[in-house]
């Protein structure tokens, strides 16, 4: 079965579903913080022209989900399914942002939750790739269970971190 890169999924804080071209100047208004970039590879990716870049990507990529806060209904941030790799039975998990309003781990810990539910239906191994000076980012994918399996190449030509969550791993959580 392929892997289905857009879904709508549904928690008690949070809802994913597929990015729309329509979503830019609601998550513009969210991604237009700088402290969201600070430890980001991309740290200007809040000014209007660089999100626009990263915003036309996400669409592009197919595999881009906003967040809606299930609250008041107000895009909170996104994230992404990328690269789905049938050899290695791997996908990852990428590009996620949320308002800081949405900081401190319940929501980040809903939407990732949703994600990877989603994600092992297919395969059995999701994958973050994490700047090496993205502190944030790694200890966000700690608390979800995702464990640093080691270093890749990027293309942005730097080594990143590969964190790895298992099926197994998730399914006793």
């Amino acid at each position: 079965m392929p892997f289905d890169y857009q879904p709508t999924l549904t928690g008690d804080l949070i809802a994913l579903r597929p990015l729309r071209a329509g979503d830019f100047n609601a998550l513009y208004g969210v991604a237009r913080d700088p402290l969201i970039w600070e430890q980001h590879p991309v740290p200007n990716r809040y000014e209007r022209d660089e999100f626009r870049k990263f915003f036309d990507e996400s669409l592009t990529s197919g595999g881009a989900l906003v967040a809606i806060d299930r609250a008041t209904n107000q895009i909170a941030g996104s994230s992404r399914y990328h690269g789905y790799d049938a050899a290695r039975n791997e996908i990852e998990i990428g590009w996620s942002f949320l308002a800081r309003s949405h900081w401190g781990g319940t929501y980040n810990g809903e939407m990732k939750r949703l994600m990877l539910e989603h994600a092992f239906r297919f395969v059995n191994i999701v994958v973050l790739l994490i700047s090496p000076d993205n502190f944030r980012s790694q200890r966000a994918a700690e608390k979800i269970g995702a464990r640093c399996a080691g270093t890749r190449p990027h293309p942005s030509g730097i080594d990143v971190l590969v964190y790895e969550i298992r099926a197994s791993q998730f399914a006793g959580r």
